[in-house]
C-alpha cells in the first residue's frame, strides 16, 4: 500500500520520533509512531491545522511510502465509540493500545478532519518494519495562501 507523508527534511522520515516527543491524535507521548495519508492531500489537510501564518513551515518534503497490503489493520468510524472526534484520550488510548501489543505494522484510522477519509499509523517497533520503504521524498513548498486571513471581494 502506499500512502504519503509531509515531513521537515530536518529529520528521518520514518522514525516515530517526533510522535514519540509531542504524542499526537492516535499516542501518548513516549511511544513512537509514524503518521502518514492515504492521500497527499489529506497529509497537507492534516498539517495545515497546526499552523497559523507565522508558523510557515520550511524544508518540507512528501514523502511516498509503501509498506504490505497484508500488514494493514483497519478502524471504521462506526469501529470507534461516540465522541471519538473530541476525546483525545479516546483515540489515545485505542492507538496506545495497538502500537504496544505489535499486532500489525499499519493501522488505518478516520481522519478526525475528513472521517470519511484515512490515515494511516506505521509501527516503528513492529517486527515488519524493515519492509516499510520510502519510495521518493520531493521538496514541497506550502503556498502562504493557504493560511493568509481571506480578503474581501
Amino acid at each position: 500500500m502506499r500512502v504519503w507523508r509531509l515531513a521537515t527534511s530536518l529529520h528521518p522520515p520514518l522514525t516515530g520520533e517526533g510522535a514519540a516527543l509531542r504524542g499526537g491524535r492516535w499516542n501518548s507521548i513516549g511511544l513512537s509512531v509514524v503518521y502518514a495519508s492515504t492521500h497527499l492531500s489529506l497529509a497537507l489537510v492534516e498539517l495545515l491545522v497546526h499552523l497559523d501564518s507565522l508558523d510557515l513551515p520550511r524544508n518540507l518534503v512528501a514523502c511516498a511510502v509503501e509498506f504490505p497490503n497484508a500488514s494493514l489493520e483497519k478502524l471504521e468510524p462506526n469501529d470507534l465509540p461516540g465522541g471519538w472526534r473530541d476525546d483525545l484520550r479516546v483515540t489515545r488510548a485505542i492507538g496506545d493500545e495497538w502500537i504496544e501489543s505489535e499486532r500489525s505494522l499499519a493501522l488505518a484510522v478516520p481522519s478526525v478532519i475528513v472521517p470519511q477519509e484515512a490515515n494511516v499509523l506505521l509501527n516503528p517497533a513492529h517486527v515488519r518494519f524493515a519492509q516499510v520503504q520510502v519510495l521518493s521524498q520531493e521538496s514541497f513548498q506550502l503556498d502562504p495562501r493557504l493560511l493568509a486571513n481571506p480578503t474581501p471581494d
